[in-house]
């Protein structure tokens, strides 16, 4: 699984233009409401296809979806860089976005169904966190040679860059082993309609279902949602980090920190998560902090913030996996993606009313405020036997 899994997580991520995209549209006229109109193009297309995503994940071969899904970025990533106007940037986002919700849940269900079935689904938190951290350590080094490539070849070999790693990620997607579910993927799709061939309505009802009466599924759902959501003021970083300094070309240095210690908190998941509560509400602190000192040194406790944040998410995503079956698992997946791509399209929305009356520090600092607000919810500790256990950490 890891031979798969470690190599895809990479590549996807390894995206020079990550760090650099929010400049690239404003370098080419936009302005900072333009940017998150973008983004929440970004975002609704997510939303939309989410569940239909996930449906279709619990009724074909997961890995076909996840080696189709680069494809899409790669073609949004060439119309950014050969293409650059507004038109082209909400294609590439709809293109990136479909991808996004291609694999969202579809690869969290294929590794915990395959652990499950050979016995090993208490590794989960550990195996897709460490994941995660090599997809954040690959926005590192893209951060890295962004800065080369920008000054040497401007967006162009940026972009070029981008849409390699997105292509090399293709053939890993479909090597993904998957032999577990299948029955109880068959009977979920058949669940609405008796006998015969599986259904979307089947799934989805399994998945409704779930929801509702696995203990513990609802809150840890509203966790991820919440956690997930909020997190995509990460998408605002490099604005921060140019506020601070002023001087484009320190920009990707400067996120360097944010991207190390998200993988840091990634790597480390599954240790302690007794105490997310508390780590969550210290992290919303460090944020609001960091992001009103005006100073470079504040992206430090900024980059903490958001390691704290990736190391919280993993541990209420593990616990919603603990809570739910596989009958109908990407669905269930599927449906916090909707619930975090909502609260994003409210973070963008609120970003860029806000832009036109305050800096990116004091709109960093009140997105604080959502974090905190979800700490409560990570005290929790009722669900199933494994999800408990996991729980206390």
């Amino acid at each position: 699984m890891a031979r798969s899994l470690y190599p895809y997580a990479f590549l996807v991520d390894l995206i020079p233009l990550y760090p650099l995209y929010v400049l690239l549209f404003a370098d080419s006229g936009l302005s900072a409401a333009q940017i998150s109109t973008l983004l929440i193009i970004w975002s609704l297309t997510a939303f939309g296809l989410e569940i239909p995503t996930g449906v279709l994940a619990d009724l074909v071969p997961r890995n076909r979806l996840l080696g189709a899904a680069p494809l899409l970025s790669a073609a949004g990533f060439a119309l950014w860089t050969f293409f650059p106007a507004y038109p082209s940037f909400a294609a590439g986002f709809a293109l990136w976005g479909t991808g996004e919700a291609i694999a969202s849940g579809t690869r969290q269900a294929l590794v915990y169904d395959e652990l499950e079935r050979v016995g090993a689904a208490g590794s989960y938190a550990r195996l897709i966190g460490r994941s995660r951290a090599l997809g954040t350590t690959a926005v590192v080094a893209a951060s890295a040679v962004a800065a080369p490539l920008l000054a040497h070849g401007g967006y162009t070999a940026v972009g070029i860059a981008s849409m390699a790693a997105a292509l090399a990620a293709v053939p890993f997607g479909f090597s993904f082993p998957e032999r577990a579910g299948e029955p109880d993927r068959r009977a979920a799709g058949r669940a609405a309609d008796g006998p015969g061939a599986a259904s979307p309505a089947g799934v989805l009802r399994t998945a409704l279902s779930e929801v509702r009466r696995a203990p513990g599924a609802r809150p840890a759902l509203v966790a991820v949602a919440v956690l997930m959501g909020a997190g995509a003021m990460e998408e605002y970083l490099p604005v921060l980090a140019r506020s601070f300094t002023g001087d484009t070309a320190l920009v990707p240095l400067l996120l360097v920190p944010a991207f190390a210690a998200a993988a840091a908190g990634e790597w480390l998941a599954g240790r302690g998560t007794r105490h997310a509560a508390g780590l969550t509400a210290a992290g919303a602190v460090l944020l609001a902090v960091g992001a009103l000192t005006g100073h470079p040194l504040g992206m430090l406790p900024v980059a903490a913030a958001f390691g704290v944040f990736a190391w919280a998410a993993v541990a209420a995503e593990t616990r919603l996996q603990n809570a739910v079956s596989g009958g109908a698992r990407a669905t269930v997946l599927s449906m916090s993606g909707v619930g975090a791509e909502g609260v994003a399209i409210a973070v963008f929305a609120a970003y860029g009313l806000g832009s036109a009356a305050a800096g990116p520090g004091t709109l960093f600092a009140a997105a604080s405020l959502a974090f905190l607000a979800v700490a409560p919810v990570l005290r929790r500790r009722t669900g199933g036997a494994r999800s408990a256990r996991y729980w206390r950490g």
